[in-house]
């Protein structure tokens, strides 16, 4: 009788050892940064870190969104001094600065005033600003008018107005991320509005990590006719496709504004989505491109082989044509 039960208890132990190391997918979704989130990340057990993402969450905005009035980029843009700025806002800042002179401007997130000035919301006509207004919008432009000192912006032209909304939420997923790396999850996938970053895969399912490459559709229904794998790196997405207004022509507007005229951009490429080690990288590198149309993308990209790049564009006769460069998954 007693060897009966150390027998049943042997079997008891081994089935509840495989039950704990049975790898759990945990989820999380919810509202951030004025979109939707989600978060999965494969574990042998479930784990909610819901309060953590709130919290970093709110760390992120009272640094850096241009929402909240007492943030501290709303403080500065304000003409505020004597704001210590935090980790996120210098990790920022210095990436802006760079993508700032690798782009030749064509990044720049001072350019926000301009977007505000042209009333880039609801679509609508266009409606021409005075070009004597434009000029005087223009002359308070350009990264190279803001410093960094002793964790201290410093801006040569007070009316310079600061706007990381390029490359803000790209960096947010990267925080996410990299919260769930501290922890030591290999496998986890991280979504803020449309932008992600993936490790390792899916290994419940034996299969990669899946994301869709949104078509350029004007009547705001959302499709996906490309979908690739995602390996140990990040993608984001800019289009012209949700934000433009138009002429009385019928020529489309995107709400990305020319650094150098201080005009909405027309251009023929509809979208770009950029592969890259970091969510923030990807974020930021869609927006130049975007500014900087196709065929001088192009050429940038000659000089970036690490950025993998996929347009989508209108040709002369209105089809839409994609492209694919420095090795932007096919499939």
């Amino acid at each position: 009788m007693i060897r009966k039960l150390n027998v049943l208890l042997v079997i008891l132990v081994l089935v509840s050892c495989k039950k704990e190391e049975q790898l759990q997918l945990n989820y999380t979704s919810g509202k951030a940064f004025g979109t939707s989130f989600s978060v999965q990340f494969i574990d042998k057990q479930e784990l909610d870190f819901s309060h953590s993402y709130d919290s970093l969450t709110a760390v992120i905005n009272a640094s850096m969104s241009t929402y909240i009035d007492d943030s501290d980029i709303s403080k500065i843009n304000r003409g505020d001094t004597t704001v210590i700025i935090d980790k996120h806002f210098v990790n920022v800042f210095k990436a802006s600065k760079r993508l700032y002179r690798e782009t030749e401007g064509a990044f720049d997130p001072t350019i926000g005033i301009l977007v505000n000035a042209w009333d880039f919301g609801p679509k609508g006509k266009i409606v021409s600003l005075d070009s004597l207004k434009i000029d005087s919008l223009l002359i308070s432009v350009g990264l190279d008018k803001v410093i960094l000192r002793n964790n201290k912006i410093i801006k040569n032209d007070p009316n310079t107005y600061l706007d990381f909304n390029s490359l803000a939420k790209g960096y947010a997923v990267d925080v996410f991320a990299n919260f769930l790396e501290n922890r030591g999850f290999d496998n986890y996938l991280v979504e803020i509005g449309g932008e992600i970053r993936g490790k390792g895969s899916n290994v419940i399912k034996q299969k990669p990590w899946r994301i869709g490459v949104e078509d350029p559709n004007f009547d705001e229904k959302q499709s996906y006719s490309k979908v690739v794998s995602l390996k140990n790196e990040a993608m984001a997405t800019s289009g012209s496709y949700r934000k433009y207004k138009v002429d009385e022509t019928g020529n489309r507007y995107a709400h990305i504004i020319n650094t150098k005229t201080g005009y909405p951009h027309k251009s023929n490429l509809l979208s770009v989505s950029i592969l890259a080690n970091t969510c923030m990288e990807a974020d930021a590198y869609a927006t130049a491109l975007m500014s900087m149309g196709l065929e001088r993308s192009k050429q940038f990209l000659k000089s970036h082989q690490e950025l993998k790049a996929y347009f989508i564009y209108e040709d002369e006769n209105k089809e839409l044509q994609t492209l694919a460069v420095n090795g932007f998954p096919e499939e």
